[in-house]
């Protein structure tokens, strides 16, 4: 499986669009909103995203989820499963040609790659 870097990092935030705004300040990156969830995209191409807290999949002030780019989502996701990680969500079609999906790792941690 071929990691290609960080593409995002998501926080599970209660305010979503604030939290965006506070990062924006400091960073001079733009705020964008999709429904609920912000983002900024920083310089370099690393996406910081904020969705809201979901106390079933992705709670308040849980672990960031960072998402690794992978040339080929299925392809990557199959891989982590058969090494023993488990599904935990998606894959989920955000934008035209790029697809997320979260796995959890044998020791808990969810993972996040995003892809064609």
């Amino acid at each position: 499986m071929q990691l290609l870097g960080v593409r995002a990092v998501m926080a599970f935030v209660t305010a979503p669009l604030e939290a965006a705004a506070w990062w924006s300040s400091l960073t001079q990156a733009p705020v964008q909103q999709a429904g609920a969830f912000a983002w900024l995209e920083l310089p370099g191409g690393t996406e910081l995203g904020f969705h809201p807290a979901d106390d079933e999949r992705n709670p308040l002030n849980g672990n960031p989820v960072v998402y690794w780019a992978v040339p080929d989502l299925e392809s990557a996701r199959a891989a982590l499963l058969a090494a023993g990680a488990v599904h935990h969500r998606g894959p989920l079609q955000i934008a035209q040609g790029r697809r997320i999906s979260q796995l959890k790792d044998p020791v808990g941690i969810i993972v996040g790659l995003d892809g064609p």
